[in-house]
């Protein structure tokens, strides 16, 4: 009997015990019948790791695990680590862990650029559409101004018929602000720019319409505004109610004005009353189509539609497309007067 290091008791030759069996032998547990000295033993050297001591051995009584404490893991699914024995868990990812509809929920930066246009938002497209009533309401007064002056003021009348230079004129002042609100994205959706751009556009559109009002009668131009206002609130409305998707057509809207463009410089060459009626009809038919349009651009839940900055742009569409109407409504009673 002798004693180990530990001070336990240890017996050299264990007596037997009767009716129990003893368990073999460490020689005769392994195969060969024993390790052969002469070969060496590679043993894995891993990470330093602190004894099982140090945080209790279950095998001497200590307590614990033998395993270094950790923090406890926060609440949620988790997942095993693959290159640890499973002691160790990790949780998911923060984002896995909440539900999408969650109030906490953070942000999907995969819609970020979708949601922050406001094209879901209905109060933000109830006030794009009020504002761009608004400006085309403006619009439209100062242009029914223009054509009251020219079309009741014999002087001003005779001044624009003697001096048709002035219309051109009226036209390149047009074609400068509107190439740059159609060309350039940030000017017509920077303040104040945009409605400098606007304005001009409008006071040069407005003397435009007002010079070619003095060439008609003013029972003429009476019967085309009114005409003209019937029918752009009578389309405005339904597009605004119906469930037709009118901008699914705009390709085929879009092909019928080069073709009707075409035949418009026929008839320069081949001038004819019934073809100049036929023009205009068809020139009042496609810009009403135009007006419907643009007109649902501004709903936001169609196939096409209009970002809420763009409130300068969507405005000038439904402008021209009033304008385009009434001029081709006052050619077609100026020539059946004639």
């Amino acid at each position: 009997m002798a004693q180990n290091k530990r001070g336990y008791t240890q017996f050299e030759n264990p007596p037997h015990v009767s009716g129990v069996d003893q368990p073999p032998s460490y020689d005769a547990s392994v195969p060969h019948g024993g390790l052969d000295v002469g070969v060496p033993v590679v043993v894995p050297v891993g990470p330093p790791y602190p004894p099982p001591t140090a945080f209790g051995n279950p095998m001497y009584g200590q307590g614990g695990s033998g395993y270094p404490p950790h923090p406890y893991p926060p609440a949620g699914p988790y997942i095993t680590d693959p290159y640890s024995s499973g002691a160790y868990e990790q949780p998911l990812p923060y984002v896995a862990m909440i539900e999408p509809g969650h109030s906490d929920a953070p942000p999907d930066y995969e819609n970020e650029q979708f949601d922050g246009s406001g094209l879901d938002n209905k109060a933000v497209r109830r006030l794009f559409i009020r504002k761009v009533f608004a400006v085309l309401s403006l619009q439209l007064a100062i242009t029914c101004g223009f054509v009251a002056v020219f079309t009741f003021e014999p002087h001003v009348k005779l001044f624009v018929r003697k001096n048709i230079w002035t219309y051109w004129v009226g036209y390149m002042v047009f074609l400068v602000p509107y190439l740059v609100i159609l060309c350039c994205g940030e000017i017509r959706r920077k303040h104040p720019w945009n409605l400098v751009c606007l304005s001009i556009l409008t006071l040069a559109m407005s003397y435009m319409v007002g010079v070619i009002s003095s060439f008609y009668n003013t029972d003429v131009v009476m019967m085309a505004i009114g005409i003209t206002v019937v029918v752009c609130f009578t389309v405005i409305v339904f597009s605004l109610q119906t469930k037709y998707d009118f901008t699914s057509c705009y390709g085929v809207l879009f092909v019928c004005l080069i073709v009707m463009m075409f035949f418009g410089i026929l008839c320069i060459f081949l001038y004819n009353r019934i073809l100049d009626l036929i023009y205009s009809s068809l020139g009042a038919l496609i810009f009403t189509c135009f007006l419907a349009v643009d007109t649902q651009l501004l709903l936001g839940n169609k196939n096409l539609s209009l970002n809420p900055e763009e409130y300068i742009f969507a405005a000038l569409n439904l402008y021209l497309d009033i304008i385009h109407i009434f001029l081709y409504l006052l050619r077609i009673f100026g020539r059946s007067s004639s």
